[in-house]
């Protein structure tokens, strides 16, 4: 484990270097992870300009920012991620604001695909969903908590559409877009707080 979790950290990128990286390769016509389609770099290039909305409009609550700052413990966030993930594109801007307002916090961001090690460390029913936020302990490494690959409400959702339909379509896609738009990532922001209570 621990060797898995250095390794990663070997190979993560801060959150500017991520979002360079996966610009970088759709002005290539490409986007990150193994598989490539033209749909998975349409879902890249959508998800470009979602996190570029996000990023300017995206506000942390008062009460977070307050709990934020509060912080003693040094932490690593280590999030396994990829551009064509839409979760990853609605949920990396909030962890890059969170991790910016506490200098507790040093924001670490890995590919799926070049960390499979560590990926199957934290499956998620069995598959590899992202993305998924790990809690480390800065100077220990130690595992305090994982997180994703969606807050709870969107998991409702998807579920609840799923044991209706059978199926994960556009039009749950479509409206799991809204739920993160009307959420404004306040759920997010309280799921990731709750987790930093007992550490």
């Amino acid at each position: 484990m621990e060797e898995i979790l250095n390794n990663a950290l070997r190979n993560s990128y801060s959150y500017q270097e991520y979002r360079k990286i996966v610009t970088d390769l759709l002005q290539d016509g490409k986007t990150s992870g193994a598989i490539q389609t033209e749909a998975l770099v349409n879902y890249s290039r959508l998800n470009e300009t979602r996190m570029h909305r996000i990023d300017k409009t995206m506000r942390i609550d008062g009460a977070i920012i307050s709990k934020l700052k509060s912080l003693q413990s040094q932490y690593i966030w280590l999030v396994i991620a990829e551009g064509w993930c839409g979760d990853a594109a609605q949920l990396l801007p909030i962890f890059n604001k969170m991790s910016t307002i506490s200098e507790h916090i040093d924001l670490k961001i890995v590919f799926r695909d070049e960390n499979q090690d560590l990926m199957n460390l934290f499956l998620t029913n069995g598959n590899k969903s992202i993305p998924k936020l790990i809690i480390l302990d800065k100077n220990s490494l130690g595992i305090i908590a994982d997180w994703g690959p969606r807050p709870k409400g969107a998991v409702d959702l998807i579920q609840n559409y799923k044991e209706k339909f059978g199926v994960i379509d556009d039009t749950i896609k479509a409206e799991l877009q809204m739920w993160y738009l009307h959420d404004k990532g306040l759920s997010t922001q309280k799921e990731i707080i709750e987790l930093l209570k007992g550490s």
